[in-house]
Parts: C-alpha cells; sequence; structure tokens
C-alpha cells in the first residue's frame, strides 16, 4: 500500500513536471507566432499608411495642376505622378559626422540615385548609391548635405543642415529678417526640387538661433523622424524627375 502512494506521488511529480514544461513550450510558441503576427500586422499598416500618404500626393499635385487650367487653359495631365517603394532599413548611424542608411530595396526595385526618403513622421534623407537589391540613402543626419524647407503656409524658405550634435535637432539657416513665426510651427519640404514635393512634415520650431547676420534668422528644428528607432522607409519614386532633372541641367546658348 505505501508502495502504491509512493508510485502515485511520483507520477503526480512527473506529471505537474511535464506540464509546466508543454506549458512554458506552448507559451513560447504563442510569443513566437504572437511576434510574426505582430510584424505581418505592422508590415500590412505601412503598406496602407504609404498607399494612403501616396494618394495624398498625387491628389496635391492634381490640384496644383487644375489650378494651372483654369489660370492657363493648359491640358491637365491626368496620370499619378508619385509612387512609394517601402523599404526595410538594414544598418543605420546617427553619431557620425556622416550619417548613412542602408536599405533593403535597390535597382531592381526600383530605387535610382537622387529620390527622396521619408518615414511616416517625415522626411529621411536621399538616395545617393543604389545597387540591385539594396541602396545607400545621405541621412539628414550628414553634416554636407542642405535641404530645401519653408515654414508651412507662410512663402518663407530656408536651407535645413545638421551640426552633428542631437540627431533629433537640426537647424533652418537663411530665414528671413523679416519672416514671421510662433514656437511650435511646422516646417515642410518647400517642394523646390525634384527629391521631395512640396509640404512633407520635417518638423517644428523651438526656438531662434542668435547670429551676427542681421539679415537672417537661424531657427533651431526638432525633426519630425526618430532616426535612433528607424525601421521602415519609404521612397519616393517621382514619375517626372528624369524629364525635370534633364531641363534643369540643360544649358541653352545664346544665339549671336
Amino acid at each position: 500500500m505505501m508502495l502504491s502512494h509512493r508510485d502515485d506521488y511520483h507520477a503526480s511529480v512527473l506529471l505537474s513536471s511535464a506540464n509546466a514544461v508543454t506549458g512554458g513550450v506552448y507559451r513560447g510558441a504563442r510569443a513566437v507566432t504572437g511576434y510574426f503576427h505582430l510584424r505581418q500586422i505592422n508590415e500590412s499598416l505601412q503598406e496602407s499608411n504609404a498607399s494612403l500618404e501616396n494618394e495624398i500626393l498625387n491628389l496635391r499635385n492634381r490640384l496644383d495642376e487644375y489650378r494651372t487650367a483654369l489660370s492657363d487653359t493648359v491640358h491637365v495631365r491626368e496620370e499619378d505622378r508619385y509612387d512609394y517603394i517601402l523599404a526595410s532599413v538594414i544598418n543605420n548611424s546617427t553619431r557620425n559626422p556622416r550619417n548613412y542608411i542602408t536599405i533593403n530595396r535597390g535597382t531592381l526595385d526600383g530605387v535610382r540615385q537622387g529620390m527622396g526618403v521619408v518615414d511616416h513622421n517625415g522626411i529621411v534623407g536621399i538616395v545617393n548609391v543604389a545597387g540591385p537589391h539594396t541602396a545607400r540613402v545621405i541621412s539628414i543626419l550628414n553634416q554636407t548635405q542642405h535641404f530645401s524647407v519653408k515654414l508651412k503656409d507662410t512663402p518663407y524658405v530656408g536651407s535645413l543642415s545638421w551640426k552633428g550634435e542631437d540627431p533629433g535637432i537640426a537647424y533652418m539657416e537663411e530665414v528671413p529678417r523679416h519672416a514671421q513665426y510662433h514656437t511650435g510651427d511646422t516646417v515642410v519640404t518647400s517642394g523646390f526640387s525634384t527629391t521631395f514635393p512640396y509640404g512633407i512634415n520635417v518638423g517644428t520650431v523651438m526656438n531662434r538661433v542668435r547670429i551676427a547676420d542681421d539679415n537672417f534668422y537661424v531657427l533651431k528644428i526638432k525633426l519630425a523622424s526618430d532616426f535612433e528607432t528607424l525601421s521602415t522607409v519609404r521612397v519616393i519614386n517621382d514619375f517626372y524627375k528624369a524629364e525635370l532633372d534633364s531641363l534643369s541641367a540643360f544649358d541653352v546658348e545664346p544665339s549671336l
């Protein structure tokens, strides 16, 4: 009888241990499954957001064309001008004087040198080298680069640069002294290049920096994108870019 109780006790211990191990395995499996499920959800949301933002870009461009058509009675082009190429960040630096980002999309995906790169918050950089499967992006956090920006809903344009300090802070230079601004005002892309369309978020005004030049301001800008947590970005494909770039590079010889 004592042997029977002892056997029952050992069986109970073994069963409890087995259940504990099995439960741990199931919990681990659920955690792994949940992780990949959340990753799939995140990728799906990123694709949806990119699609919606792409529609906004094209609608804004269409409105500009309609305004031109109404004022000049020119032919309105109906095709979409912009498209997004979704990419994942596979390498990123934020603490060097010249920072770069590597993405997992290249020429086989339509990525080309000179294309603008954004994330869901704002601008990120410009593609400067593209291989078949990957590309390198010059980050905003690069002291050699300047980006054309403006105070939103104003005519005031400036040049955005990074000074090599805080990865969340940049500076809007060459702002005319007569420009009106307030802390918290939004800074957006100016649209004065084929890299970025007009109106993409850049950041917000923090305060003015004093400089010796009495004709211009320098504004301290809190960047919209968090460069230390970049994971998914979008490369902007402007279907007019090649045409516009070729026109801007064309020199007309003066007639004699």
